[in-house]
């Protein structure tokens, strides 16, 4: 199935925001979905598996190193836009 999800990392107690938002980004383009970067969220689309896989490889590389929060929303009826990256 094809979804999109709407997300946004907040890493915690660091005034440096930047570099685990960066690496939380260069993570999911390795997945070959759709992304496209805004100021205060990123929008991947793809399919279910591969969006939830790289979720999850993502979060988990930004969590080992600081805590962090990550808000999704998900949908299977969002209309496609976006930019291919990777």
């Amino acid at each position: 199935m094809r979804v999109q999800a709407e997300v946004s990392l907040y890493p915690l107690r660091t005034h440096h925001l930047g570099k685990p938002i960066e690496r939380f980004v260069e993570t999911l383009k390795e997945h070959e979905l759709r992304i496209s970067v805004g100021a205060m969220s990123t929008c991947v689309e793809g399919e279910d598996e591969r969006v939830f896989a790289a979720l999850q490889k993502a979060f988990a590389q930004v969590a080992e190193e600081q805590q962090t929060v990550l808000l999704v929303k998900l949908s299977n009826a969002c209309p496609t836009g976006g930019h291919q990256s990777g």
